[in-house]
């Protein structure tokens, strides 16, 4: 007997970048960055005592928020800390949108394509999804808040840099969508340590909108993607709606003293992220000349496509070669995305035994 809701009974979930485990692969296929954290992130961890660890930790991890305020020159009461950025994603559907099947409004609104995780959270709290395709140069469509609202939607996604493109969105772009909208617009902010601004203005100051949250994670710029810490910027009023739907101790008291010292830790965050923008230059460029096209990027990864089909090189196939040689990229097998592959940038290293894998096959 089946005893799942029908929403669940069809879910297809969520695929993440494969997971190696072999420590010779070069991975270059799941956005992490190449180089450690901060060395107090680790002096933190291990100064956590046994007294602590017996305790609950802060129910609302009061120090990482006092610290990210001050990171960002805001209040603490316009953040919440979350179970990676992923949660705060699930919050924000638990808290704007409303559980009617495909069939009723009120539910998320998205750029197409975009992450695959949107979609999967959707179904879970079964609201419907409603998808504006992109132009070809990725750019949102200028009616894209407009055919949201005709759909009736309460939460519209943005990600900027966009996944899986690398594009980047300005901030007066994103305050006219915001504005026109009638919900709430999350701008996912998961890679903005690698781009060239982020949309911080739009919740600070005399001109901050009460209908935009900013979703960061220390997964990327920070180099934390094991620790699973991200977090929410905002008014204080969408704030305070998500505090009331956000789990009991939601973060544990690692995650809390390892966030405060990668906040702290900018120095060291902003270097990492400087060799990775370097990199990402040099890595395209390096394909360029090989005849690859490649999108501009203010991310830490870029979207590329293989010379012409006749040329004998198909992207499938490139992944596959490449797979074979130790060297991991990301795949989709989705429309826009089966004619190209996703490349994480690496170490100078990393990236050169990339470029060699694929030199050999020109």
């Amino acid at each position: 007997m089946a005893y799942e809701r029908n929403n669940i009974r069809s879910l297809s979930p969520y695929v993440p970048g494969e997971q190696p485990q072999d420590t010779r692969v070069v991975k270059l296929n799941t956005n992490e960055n190449p180089y450690p954290p901060a060395p107090g992130v680790l002096e933190a961890i291990t100064g956590v005592g046994a007294d602590a660890l017996r305790r609950y930790p802060s129910p609302t991890a009061s120090e990482f928020r006092a610290v990210a305020a001050q990171t960002h020159d805001l209040d603490a009461d316009q953040v919440i800390a979350t179970n990676g950025g992923d949660e705060l994603l699930r919050l924000a559907m638990t808290v704007f949108c409303n559980p009617d099947g495909d069939e009723g409004v009120g539910g998320i609104g998205e750029t197409w394509p975009t992450y695959s995780l949107y979609d999967v959270l959707a179904r879970i709290h079964d609201t419907p999804i409603v998808r504006v395709p992109l132009e070809e140069d990725w750019a949102i469509p200028q009616d894209f808040a407009g055919q949201l609202n005709d759909a009736g939607c309460r939460l519209a996604i943005v990600v900027s840099p966009h996944a899986p493109s690398g594009r980047y969105e300005s901030c007066d772009r994103l305050r006219q969508i915001a504005t026109e909208f009638k919900g709430v617009l999350l701008i996912d902010e998961a890679y903005t340590d690698f781009a060239r601004d982020d949309a911080i203005d739009l919740i600070r100051g005399e001109d901050a909108m009460d209908n935009v949250l900013l979703l960061r994670t220390l997964s990327k710029g920070y180099s934390l993607a094991g620790l699973r810490f991200g977090y929410g910027l905002a008014h204080r009023n969408l704030i305070a709606v998500l505090d009331k739907a956000r789990d009991s101790y939601n973060t544990d008291i690692l995650g809390q003293v390892a966030a405060v010292a990668a906040l702290n830790g900018q120095e060291q965050a902003r270097t990492s992220c400087a060799k990775v923008v370097d990199e990402r230059r040099r890595v395209g460029d390096e394909l360029a000349r090989l005849g690859w096209w490649v999108w501009p990027s203010d991310s830490n990864f870029i979207l590329t496509k293989p010379p012409a089909p006749g040329s004998g090189q198909n992207a499938r196939d490139i992944y596959e070669s490449l797979k074979a040689q130790g060297v991991f990229v990301r795949y989709f097998d989705q429309d826009r995305l089966r004619d190209k592959l996703r490349i994480t940038i690496g170490t100078p290293d990393q990236n050169n035994t990339l470029l060699r894998a694929l030199t050999s096959r020109t």
